[in-house]
């Protein structure tokens, strides 16, 4: 009887392997990043076909095998639909689940970044902010859960309600991330340090950035 590992999470990424499996990229709360592969999941009327889509979160029973992990099981609890229809905000979404990949370790606590991420789809999913906010929002609060971020530039002079959303950011739980907007002078400026410290603290650039930017 193998024993069952049942994990809360989200599909950050998959892969088609052979004809009818895949490879999911899975980020959960008690394991950190972790692979598994989901078997007959391609072929017609397979249970488990949606919920190894990008964006799906919830519950994952899986069991260990030789090398891998393999998915049984799997109850998904929001699937962000709205982002199936926004190719826009699709895109975005891409990215930050690209920048929780890059960020996420195996058997690391990454409670925190999956809190984030989810809690960014939702605002991506809300028609009152902004999806550029909502990225650079992204951005700095990543890099402070990383234990990165430190502290405002101090090459450059910024308006004082710069300094006062990016404290807010920095300090923050999540939950209450996205809960304010701000003027054009200001988001530019923010826009202008995420971009900065994300060159700064990342040695890769994200493909879906790229595909990103020729969107917007």
């Amino acid at each position: 009887m193998r024993e069952m590992i049942c994990v809360t999470g989200m599909i950050l990424k998959q892969t088609p392997i052979g004809e009818y499996d895949r490879r999911i990229c899975l980020l959960t709360k008690e394991m950190g990043k972790i692979s598994a592969f989901a078997r007959g999941v391609r072929k017609p009327g397979s249970r488990l076909a949606a919920a190894v889509i990008p964006f799906s979160f919830g519950r994952f029973q899986l069991y260990p095998g030789k090398s891998s992990y393999h998915l049984a099981e799997a109850e998904i609890q929001n699937y962000f639909e709205t982002l199936r229809t926004d190719f826009e905000g699709a895109c975005y979404g891409m990215y930050f689940a690209e920048v929780a990949d890059y960020y996420a370790r195996e058997n690391n606590d990454e409670r925190e970044l999956l809190k984030l991420l989810y809690q960014s789809l939702r605002a991506l999913c809300a028609p009152s902010l902004p999806n550029p906010l909502v990225r650079c929002v992204f951005e700095l609060k990543a890099i402070a859960v990383n234990g990165e971020y430190p502290g405002p530039p101090r090459d450059r002079q910024l308006r004082e309600g710069t300094l006062y959303a990016l404290q807010y950011i920095v300090d923050s739980p999540v939950e209450k991330l996205y809960t304010f907007t701000v003027t054009k002078e200001v988001f530019e400026e923010l826009s202008q340090v995420a971009d900065a410290y994300r060159k700064r603290f990342t040695d890769r650039e994200f493909k879906s950035l790229e595909i990103l930017k020729t969107l917007c």
